[in-house]
């Protein structure tokens, strides 16, 4: 991996008519899920184009290691390609991390868009190379009814600058405070899973955005204790938390999740949100750039978070 204190590329801004690779990195996607998916980016304006063999199966994977890695290999060196969508996450692109030609793909950044187990190649790419974005997919948000947030999708893919993140109005402020640093994170399972591995995600002087999905509340507590234990919370500069959908342990339980996080990062001396609806969610999937500066403000009944930094060149 390259050093993370290299520059990052800025892949070209997405406009109408472009065209966008749909690729199958992790698990196997479902042909009516990646049609439907297709038809909502036709109707967004774009040109979506998938191999034929994004369909193939292997166990619970979209095919094999080597057919996934040539699929998005290719992709990148399309030139006709200027964005990359993936279809589903599932599991399975931690695989590719070590089968991918890295040189290929640096040669060529592209607007990369994934959540949950790509989470695993957002921070592969951000990681000294270029700016990527957490982000729908399209055999999952993009193929359901108000599945994708438009308004965060355009500012993020076209170059807006600043352009504010659209906070519901159930997003929860549980430490005050305002903080600027480069905005990063993704699924926190497949986070923390990569801590001691040399595709970690570096974490200093970064507004750290995590989410997670039916994790029970002790799961989430033991997975912040590790990357509090891993060093990887000493340097952020504020932390926000998506929705953290059907991470609870009962329906009738005596705590919340929200005294479960702040109990642990309470004592970072940072501002802290709850309830961004971006990556796993329960409709209109927010947009967030990976790799660019923002601004976190945190006050007493509101959050606000600011992207200063345009995420991609004309």
């Amino acid at each position: 991996m390259p050093s993370s204190n290299r520059q990052l590329a800025k892949p070209r801004a997405l406009r109408p008519g472009d065209t966008v690779g749909i690729v199958a990195p992790a698990s196997n996607i479902k042909q009516l899920d990646l049609e439907a998916g297709c038809a909502a980016l036709r109707r967004a304006g774009y040109n979506p184009i998938y191999l034929d063999s994004i369909l193939e199966q292997d166990l619970y994977f979209a095919g094999s290691v080597a057919r996934r890695a040539s699929e998005l290999q290719d992709m990148f060196a399309n030139n006709d390609v200027r964005a990359i969508v993936c279809g589903r996450g599932g599991y399975g692109a931690n695989y590719l991390l070590k089968a991918l030609d890295r040189q290929i793909i640096e040669a060529h950044p592209k607007i990369f868009v994934g959540y949950s187990d790509l989470t695993s190649l957002l921070t592969y790419f951000t990681v000294g190379a270029f700016v990527t974005f957490h982000g729908p997919m399209a055999a999952k948000d993009w193929a359901l009814e108000d599945g994708v947030d438009l308004p965060s999708w355009h500012a993020a893919v076209s170059g807006s600058v600043p352009w504010d993140v659209p906070i519901n109005a159930d997003t929860q402020a549980l430490i005050e405070g305002d903080a600027d640093g480069v905005l990063n994170g993704g699924c926190l399972s497949i986070v923390v899973a990569a801590l001691g591995t040399p595709y970690e995600i570096q974490t200093e002087g970064a507004i750290l955005f995590l989410e997670d999905i039916a994790a029970k509340p002790y799961q989430i507590d033991r997975m912040l204790m590790q990357l509090k234990l891993a060093g990887k919370l000493d340097a952020v500069r504020g932390i926000v938390f998506g929705e953290m959908l059907s991470c609870v342990q009962s329906t009738n339980q005596s705590y919340t999740l929200q005294e479960v996080v702040t109990r642990i990062v309470g004592d970072l001396g940072v501002p802290v949100a709850f309830g961004l609806r971006s990556g796993h969610v329960t409709s209109r999937n927010i947009t967030l750039p990976f790799g660019v500066q923002a601004r976190l403000s945190v006050g007493s009944g509101k959050v606000k978070l600011r992207i200063l930094e345009a995420a991609v060149r004309p």
